[in-house]
């Protein structure tokens, strides 16, 4: 699951596959806004066909927020 979400957030901010770990913050780390934030929710919903609310997805700071979410709905 990390290695699609890693792919996701490589194709939509633009950035090294490397900084893309377990740990990154998506706005500290990965340089994100509230649009890449939103682009990157609606590629992973298309992706993986499911579908995360706007205020649960506002709550993830870390690719790992993102995973286990997933991994757990």
């Amino acid at each position: 699951m990390f290695e699609k979400i890693q792919e996701i957030i490589v194709e939509v901010l633009g950035v090294e596959k490397d900084s893309v770990t377990m740990d990154s913050n998506l706005m500290n780390d990965l340089n994100a806004d509230s649009l890449d934030a939103l682009d990157i929710a609606t590629q992973i919903e298309e992706s993986l066909s499911v579908k995360i609310p706007d205020e649960d997805f506002a709550k993830f700071e870390t690719v790992k927020d993102i995973v286990e979410y997933i991994e757990n709905h």
